[in-house]
């Protein structure tokens, strides 16, 4: 009640669906098979061994009733008990083993979490070996159960071990029992385990579609305008909710691409700091009482809870948020953060202030003005049309800033316009009325400078009719395709991979089976045409169609890739901290012993070739867009 407003009820069929699927079907728990058959296990039994739970609480307060009394539907409520019961238990000793002999590194929590996961574990296990008694003797007290007991395939074998004493050992089992479920339900609020009551509803309120930054359109010349969030209260009541969400499984930061070469960022820790700062300020805050000066100034940005280190190393790959089995969306508060430490702080990283101000001025993250937006058709054998010079085109081509200025990025946007020409598109750039998409300003908390290109952009398209817009670049699809909607620009917008494979698959542009190249390919999965935009077979389906050789997957690809370290702004920032993030990735591709590493986005072929030249690699690896190898291959 006390974060900011934010609407997560609409579509609440599609959302029903989704609790299906991912919470009650637990699928992304399976994107670990052994630990997601485990804990599906676990979850699963409990939903059906509340059968067991509710008879013995009923019996509590009525002694005579037992689900004997449902006649042959009983045996199905037996048989479902004692299968689940021993594959709860089972469940259990592989959880206790695994945290304990295994040592997952996930799993290395400080010591509360770990004794907090075992007293939960144990009295899981509790829950279930007093059932099995109870189950055992319970004849003895009500014989109505006896016509189906041997449904209780093993439970009624237990039986023997309790002969002439089943009423004393009922009494002991059903107090056991029902003594563990009670103080089970009690220690829940103060425990990581409270994700038992949230995380169905958490899965319930998750985004539908594209994860998106759905900040609206701001007056920043109002007062009290949203300039991020440096504490609990400038979150989102979504935001806060996710901390309470949080299973502590570390799934989040196990994926992490800053985490795993040595930076400070754990997304696990953001969100159990969300979680801890609210604690121990929001209590105080609804019952309006004053807040000690010794808890205000620690704020939820702070060295007390999440460091300028953490929030700077992120780069919204949205790994975290794909593990997560509970839908958290940790990229958000980030973000929200971020824009408190640019907006309300001025405090970022000083090499931040060079794009900013090349941006503001040049409408780029380069130093280039918007004149030199078309010198990259210069030497072309064909004409590229531009807007404001054709009066009527299907296609907008937004070549972005790295098309129009990075040398090496140039070549594709070339490639791209002649495999257009080609296919006979009829299509237009907007040549020097193009501006940056507002990309990384949003990402790196610059939301007023972001908003500022976003507003001039889409004033700028309104002066044109058009169907769809192309990029070759992902992070103007994301932005423009799923964010300018906040700003009025609702527009269709394709990668070139599937624009391309659509052409290729029309016979528009046609494989020369002469030209096809015959080598070890590897291709590097762009988290914003991936995780964001659920694109990952049609690069590989070009790929196949213009290769006789080999397409070999890298141990991280498609949804599990990982990223190239330059999303989330971090393109325009050094990396001062642990190892690089395009060398831990350059070194996964060069394992395959691929000739060729092709990507689909321009941050990745920057780092990915850097990583190769760092690596001493590029005389013998080259580093291609997959648009360039179709022009290549074609006819």
């Amino acid at each position: 009640m006390l974060g900011r407003a934010e609407n997560r009820f609409a579509s609440p069929l599609k959302r029903l669906k989704k609790v299906l699927e991912i919470g009650i079907g637990q699928s992304k728990i399976f994107r670990e098979p052994a630990a997601g058959l485990m804990h599906a296990l676990i979850f699963w039994g409990f939903l059906v061994l509340i059968t067991a739970v509710t008879e013995a609480i009923i019996q509590g307060f009525y002694s005579n009733f037992s689900l004997g009394m449902f006649g042959g539907i009983s045996k199905i409520f037996f048989i479902s008990q004692d299968v689940f019961g021993l594959l709860v238990i089972l469940s259990v000793i592989y959880a206790l083993f695994r945290r304990y002999v295994l040592h997952p590194k996930r799993l290395q929590g400080d010591g509360s979490t770990n004794a907090d996961a075992t007293f939960i574990l144990c009295m899981i296990m509790g829950v279930m070996l007093t059932m099995f008694g109870v189950n055992a003797v319970k004849t003895a007290i009500h014989p109505d159960y006896a016509t189906y007991y041997s449904a209780h395939f093993i439970s009624s074998k237990l039986s023997v071990l309790f002969k002439g004493n089943e009423i004393t050992f009922y009494n002991i089992f059903w107090w056991a029992h029902i003594s563990i479920v009670l103080l089970f339900m009690n220690y829940l609020p103060y425990s990581k385990h409270f994700h038992i009551v949230t995380s169905l509803p958490n899965v319930y309120l998750s985004k539908l579609g594209p994860q998106t930054l759905d900040t609206e359109e701001i007056d920043f010349e109002k007062e009290n305008v949203f300039l991020g969030s440096g504490d609990i209260e400038q979150l989102t009541w979504k935001e806060i909710f996710d901390g309470y969400a949080c299973t502590e499984c570390g799934r989040c930061t196990a994926s992490c691409p800053a985490n795993l070469t040595g930076k400070p960022l754990s997304p696990r820790k953001i969100i159990m700091n969300i979680r801890e700062r609210t604690s121990e300020k929001a209590p105080l805050m609804a019952a309006n009482k004053n807040i000690p000066e010794e808890i205000e100034q620690k704020k939820l940005v702070s060295e007390y809870y999440i460091t300028d280190d953490e929030l700077w190393a992120c780069t919204s790959c949205m790994a975290c948020v794909k593990e997560c089995p509970v839908n958290i969306e940790h990229v958000n508060p980030i973000v929200d953060m971020r824009r408190f430490l640019v907006q309300s702080e001025s405090r970022f990283p000083d090499e931040l202030m060079t794009v900013f101000g090349n941006m503001e001025n040049n409408g780029a993250p380069w130093a280039y003005p918007q004149s030199d937006r078309l010198k990259w058709t210069e030497n072309l054998d064909i004409t590229v049309p531009v807007a404001s010079e054709k009066n009527n085109f299907d296609v907008l081509y937004w070549v972005g800033c790295a098309g129009a200025f990075d040398a090496r990025y140039q070549n594709v946007s070339r490639s791209v316009a002649q495999l257009l020409d080609k296919a006979k598109v009829n299509y237009a750039v907007l040549g020097k009325e193009e501006k940056c998409n507002g990309d990384s300003a949003r990402r790196l908390g610059n939301e007023f400078l972001a908003q500022t290109l976003i507003k001039e952009n889409v004033e700028t398209m309104k002066k044109y009719n058009f169907k769809k817009i192309l990029v070759s670049c992902p992070h103007c699809m994301q932005t423009i395709g799923n964010e300018y909607k906040a700003f009025g620009g609702d527009y269709e917008v394709v990668h070139h991979s599937e624009f391309i494979s659509e052409l290729v698959n029309e016979k528009k542009i046609e494989i020369e089976e002469t030209k096809k190249i015959d080598t070890k390919i590897t291709y590097h999965d762009s988290c914003y045409l991936g995780r964001y935009n659920n694109i990952y077979e049609e690069p590989r389906d070009l790929l196949k169609q213009v290769n006789n050789g080999d397409i070999i997957e890298m141990e991280r690809s498609k949804d599990k890739g990982l990223c190239c370290g330059a999303g989330g702004g971090r393109m325009w920032m050094e990396e001062k901290i642990g190892k690089k993030i395009n060398i831990e990735r350059t070194e996964e591709a060069l394992r395959t012993n691929a000739d060729v590493i092709s990507t689909a986005c321009p941050f990745c072929m920057t780092m990915m070739t850097d990583g190769v030249k760092e690596k001493g690699r590029s005389e013998d690896v080259k580093v291609k867009d997959f648009a360039e190898l179709i022009l290549e291959s074609s006819k």
